[in-house]
């Protein structure tokens, strides 16, 4: 949980610090077990500054092996736009910004 919670925050502060005007509505880390997902969706801006209602879902996940101490995860995967799933991203700000670009918006 705590984790999930320091990932929101740096989410919220990376967007406010970027360049992009992109809004995060939501960050979210999901699973159990053998799998887990981090979940992004962003609200894209217009060239004049006001925010669309567009939106950008971004995901990407890990597998995991193992239990208790023993857990381990083979890395994340790279970050997909859930409307383009075929393009991947290091990180999800370049995801977000790619998306909100393909649609007119920044």
């Amino acid at each position: 949980m705590k984790r999930g919670m320091l990932f929101c925050v740096l989410a919220m502060t990376m967007c406010v610090m970027s360049a992009n005007a992109y809004q995060v509505l939501s960050s979210k880390e999901l699973g159990r077990g053998d799998a887990k997902n981090q979940n992004v969706v962003v609200k894209c801006t217009t060239d004049t500054g006001k925010i669309s209602n567009q939106t950008c879902s971004l995901r990407r996940y890990v597998k995991c092996a193992g239990t208790g101490e023993n857990k381990r995860c083979a890395g994340w995967q790279p970050w997909r736009d859930l409307q383009n799933p075929s393009k991947q991203y290091s990180d999800w700000k370049s995801a977000a910004s790619a998306c909100c670009r393909a649609k007119g918006l920044r």
